[in-house]
């Protein structure tokens, strides 16, 4: 079995089927036969692969719909800088126009009147009116002061009403019978009264 020549009459050995060996002779013919088989390969999987430049450019158009955080944050700094310096344009612009001419000027009689005024009415004021403020507020801080205190009293008096109605409620309901049982009739009028309030 082992000395048998194959279907060809080659004998099965280094240069049989099995291990890779042809009947061709070496030379010329191992480079068409690699050929060959890497044309096989490129159809077996898919065709002759991409360029250089057509790879950059498919990785170029996917990483434009994708999230990329470096990229908005870019985004929102140019705005923002573009922001800052429409700002400061404006205000470049306000200042070298010339102030609006229609706008009157008052006089400096006008300004002298009008200081006297002041002083005079200040003078009247004077001492007196300070002193009639702050006992105004004084008065009035007083009135609020109390009437907070007579709602925090009224509703510490209606605080204790209701403990001391709950504990006399929890007493009547924690009463047992001599045997350990609870005393219903304290629970049935409990409900009764729930359900009365309820309707």
């Amino acid at each position: 079995m082992k000395g048998r020549a194959g279907k060809d009459g080659e004998p099965r050995g280094k240069g049989g089927r099995f291990f890779g060996g042809s009947s061709k002779p070496a030379g010329s013919s191992n480079k068409a036969a690699a050929m060959k088989k890497k044309k096989q390969n490129v159809t077996r999987l898919g065709g002759g692969g991409l360029s250089l430049e057509a790879f950059a450019n498919i990785k170029s158009t996917t990483n434009r719909n994708q999230y990329n955080p470096a990229l908005i944050k870019k985004k929102r700094e140019f705005y923002k800088n573009a922001k800052y310096i429409s700002k400061y344009k404006k205000s470049l612009k306000h200042l070298s126009e010339p102030n609006d001419p229609s706008a009157v000027k008052p006089s400096e009689d006008t300004k002298e009147m009008d200081k006297s005024e002041k002083r005079n009415k200040n003078e009247k004021r004077g001492s007196n009116s300070l002193r009639e403020l702050y006992e105004k507020k004084r008065e009035e801080e007083e009135i609020a002061r109390k009437e907070r205190e007579v709602v925090a009293q009224a509703k510490k008096e209606e605080r204790e009403k209701a403990e001391a109605r709950r504990k006399a409620e929890r007493v009547k309901m924690f009463k047992k019978t001599r045997s350990g049982q609870p005393v219903m009739k304290y629970r049935i009028e409990h409900l009764l009264q729930s359900m009365q309030g309820s309707n």
